[in-house]
C-alpha cells in the first residue's frame, strides 16, 4: 500500500491514538484508586501537559487533538515574542510546518498555580523541556506559560496562551537589552 506524505504509518498512527487515549483516561486514574474525582483543573492540566508533549517531540496531529477545540478568540503570545496572534491555522500545511520546526523534544510541565472560577480555568506552569527548535541542535526551551481555558457549550477550549523562555533570571541589565529590541 502506498502511503501519502500526510497519511502517518500505521504505526505512528496507533501511537498517537494510544497517547491521546492515554491522556485522556489519565483523570480517571486517581479516582479508581480511591484519590477522588479527578477537577477540571487537573484534567486540562493533565491534557496540557500531554498536549506540550507532543508538540516538543514534533508531533502536531496528537498535539492538535489534546487542544482541541481551540476557542474562535484564541489568541497566542508566542515565546519567541512579537505580537499576539490572534485565532489558529489549523490546516495540514501549518501542522506539516510546525512538525518539521520542532522535533526530537521531551519535556514535562510542572504546575505552579491554578485558578477556577466558574466557566473558567487559568493554569500557570513551568514546561521543562528540550528538543531541536528550527535548525537549531538539541537544546534546553524550558518555558514559563499560562494558558486560559473557558467551558462553552460543555467543552473547555484553550482560549489564550502565554509562553516565554525567561525560567531562569536574566537580571536587570539584560532585560533592558531585550526590551530595547537588543
Amino acid at each position: 500500500m502506498t502511503r501519502t506524505p500526510l497519511q502517518p504509518s500505521p504505526t505512528r498512527a496507533l501511537s498517537r491514538r494510544f497517547a491521546v487515549l492515554f491522556a485522556l483516561l489519565w483523570p480517571f486514574a486517581g479516582a479508581a484508586a480511591g484519590a477522588g474525582p479527578a477537577t477540571p483543573t487537573d484534567r486540562l492540566f493533565r491534557r496540557a501537559d500531554a498536549a506540550n508533549r507532543a508538540f516538543i517531540r514534533g508531533d502536531m496531529r496528537a498535539w492538535i487533538d489534546l487542544v482541541r477545540p481551540i476557542g474562535q478568540d484564541f489568541t497566542l503570545m508566542q515565546p519567541f515574542g512579537g505580537p499576539t496572534s490572534h485565532g489558529f491555522d489549523d490546516s495540514d500545511a501549518h501542522l506539516d510546518q510546525l512538525a518539521a520546526y520542532f522535533r526530537d523534544g521531551v519535556g514535562q510541565s510542572e504546575l505552579v498555580q491554578s485558578y477556577a472560577v466558574d466557566d473558567m480555568v487559568v493554569l500557570v506552569m513551568i514546561e521543562r523541556q528540550s528538543g531541536e527548535v528550527g535548525d537549531l541542535p538539541a537544546q534546553d526551551w524550558s518555558l514559563r506559560v499560562t494558558q486560559i481555558y473557558q467551558r462553552r457549550n460543555g467543552a473547555w477550549e484553550l482560549i489564550h496562551r502565554h509562553a516565554d523562555p525567561l525560567v531562569r533570571n536574566i537580571g536587570l541589565a539584560r532585560a533592558a537589552e531585550l526590551a530595547r529590541g537588543s
